[in-house]
């Protein structure tokens, strides 16, 4: 199918920008969020970022607060894994990947494994799709892709379960 081949297509070769590739200049609230969409693969007109959601990100901690008015490389970086991740887990286990995974790290180190590990499902995910598949299977396929999300997310939650239960232990053993 040709729409299969598209979406294949778009997989192997659209990915995130590089750190470097980001804006050097500090950019306005309004200029984020139209910045944003071009990060992620999506289809359809769902916002994928507004304003009120980064408020709620800074004020939940996910995201370090503005520069003055204008938000750095840091926040692009963070913004297009928490748009991409919130995707498949809930905000909260979203909040939780992200302040383990920095911890003790630099952002743009953060963003580059980020960025190699969304690669490699995008590719590994591409690699799976059988453009020649008939539109009698594609309930199949969507029911194996939706499965495969599932047990995913389920094996995610657990592993961030037991990072927390590391860190708890960690801090107990501080004290």
């Amino acid at each position: 199918m040709e729409e299969i081949r598209e979406l294949k297509e778009r997989m192997e070769r659209e990915r995130p920008v590089e750190w470097d590739a980001f804006p050097d200049i500090g950019l306005y609230m309004d200029q984020v969020i139209s910045y944003m969409p071009r990060q992620l693969i999506q289809y359809g007109d769902e916002e994928i970022l507004t304003s009120a959601m980064v408020n709620n990100y800074i004020k939940d901690g996910m995201l370090p607060r503005a520069e003055g008015k204008r938000y750095s490389r840091t926040h692009l970086a963070s913004l297009t894994a928490i748009c991409a991740l919130k995707q498949v887990l809930s905000v909260k286990d979203v909040s939780r990947l992200c302040r383990l995974g920095m911890e003790g790290r630099e952002s743009q180190q953060v963003y580059g494994s980020f960025l190699r590990s969304l690669s490699a499902a995008l590719d590994e995910t591409a690699a799976g799709l059988d453009e020649n598949v008939t539109e009698d299977d594609l309930a199949g396929l969507a029911l194996h892709l939706a499965l495969g999300s599932y047990a995913r997310k389920l094996a995610c939650q657990r592993v961030l379960d037991l990072l927390q239960e590391k860190q708890g232990d960690g801090d107990k053993q501080k004290k």
